[in-house]
C-alpha cells in the first residue's frame, strides 16, 4: 500500500496531501502514511497555498465541498496550467453512482460496447447491479420501468409492501450526504411513512442531487474476531463483510498502468443491514492465504 501510494507521484519534488475539514477524521491515517514515505510527503490543511511548480497534490476532499476548501482555486488552476500534478482527477463523474444506471441504459448499449469491448462489457454485466435512476419525468401510461421493477410511476414505490421493497435508495454521489451511509435508505427496514418520505425526497431533489435505486442483497455472514483492549482478550463476532480494493495508477498517458496496492475488509455485526465504517466495525487489511506445506510420503 505504501509503495503503491508513492508510485503515483513520479519524481515530484514535494507531495502535498490536502485534507478538508469534512475529511478530518482520516487525517491521522494520512499523517502516518506520509511519515512512512519521508519528508517529500506532507499533510496540509485547506488553507495551505505555497505550492511550487512541479509539486504534486493529493486531494483528500470531495468536489461538492470546494466552497469549504480555501486553496481549491489555486490547486485547480495550477493543475489546469500544468504547474502541479493533481490526483484524484477532479472529474465529477467519478463521484456519481448514476454511472451504474447509465451502464444499463439500452440507449447507451452500443456506446458502452464500442468503448469497453464486448468481453469486458459482459464481465461488468455480471458484477454491476441493475440500477435505476429516479427521474420524476412522466412516462406514457402504457410504459413501464424496465429491469423487472414493473412500475409505471415512481410514486408507486410508496405502495409496495415491506417484503416487496427489499430495495436500496441512495443519493447518487455528488453530495455531502453520499458517504458514511448518509443518504442511504433500505426500504424493507423502514416504516411505510419513512419509506414514502425517502421516495418523495429523491424525486424532489432530482435536479440537484439525483438518487438511484438498486435491489438489496444481504451480505453473507463471516466469522471474525477482534481484540478487546479493556478485557485483553480476543472476542468472536459473526459479521457481514465488504471488501474494498485499492488500485494505484502509475505513469502518464499511454504509459499509465494500474496496480493493486491492497484490500480493506470492513466487517460489521451480523445484525447490521448496511456495511460501512461504523464504530462497531472491524477494519482490517486482507492477506492472501498460503497453504500449509505437507510432508510427502
Amino acid at each position: 500500500m505504501v509503495r503503491g501510494f508513492d508510485s503515483i507521484f513520479g519524481d515530484a519534488p514535494a507531495v502535498h496531501v490536502v485534507v478538508s475539514r469534512e475529511s478530518t477524521m482520516y487525517r491521522p491515517e494520512m499523517e502516518w502514511l506520509c511519515q512512512q514515505l519521508g519528508s517529500r510527503f506532507t499533510v496540509r490543511d485547506t488553507r495551505f497555498l505555497d505550492f511550487q511548480n512541479g509539486d504534486s497534490v493529493y486531494r483528500f476532499f470531495e468536489l461538492f465541498d470546494l466552497s469549504q476548501v480555501e486553496s481549491a482555486e489555486k490547486i485547480l488552476s495550477g493543475a489546469s496550467n500544468g504547474e502541479v500534478f493533481l490526483t484524484p482527477p477532479p472529474k465529477p463523474i467519478f463521484e456519481e453512482k448514476m454511472l451504474f444506471a447509465l451502464f444499463w441504459n439500452r440507449n447507451l448499449r452500443s456506446f458502452w460496447r464500442q468503448e469497453l469491448g464486448e468481453g469486458f462489457m459482459s464481465r461488468l454485466e455480471k458484477w454491476i447491479p441493475y440500477t435505476w435512476l429516479m427521474d420524476p419525468a412522466p412516462m406514457p401510461p402504457q410504459a413501464a420501468i424496465p429491469g423487472g421493477l414493473d412500475l409505471t410511476d415512481w410514486n408507486q414505490l410508496k405502495a409496495l409492501s415491506q417484503k416487496e421493497r427489499d430495495l436500496i435508495l441512495k443519493i447518487s454521489g455528488f453530495s455531502e450526504k453520499a458517504w458514511g451511509a448518509r443518504g442511504v435508505y433500505l426500504g424493507s427496514d423502514l416504516s411505510t411513512p419513512e419509506w414514502s418520505a425517502a421516495v418523495d425526497g429523491a424525486l424532489k431533489d432530482f435536479e440537484t442531487s439525483p438518487h438511484v435505486l438498486q435491489r438489496f442483497l444481504k451480505p453473507a455472514q463471516v466469522a471474525s474476531r477482534w481484540y478487546d483492549f479493556s478485557r485483553q482478550e480476543m472476542v468472536d463476532m459473526p459479521g457481514r463483510a465488504r471488501l474494498c480494493p485499492y488500485y494505484f495508477v502509475s505513469g502518464q498517458g499511454d504509459r499509465a498502468r494500474p496496480a493493486l496496492g491492497g484490500v480493506l475488509a470492513t466487517v460489521v455485526p451480523a445484525d447490521k443491514k448496511i456495511v460501512h465504517g461504523m464504530s462497531e466495525a472491524i477494519l482490517a487489511p486482507c492477506a492472501r492465504s498460503v497453504p500449509t506445506p505437507t510432508k510427502s510420503a
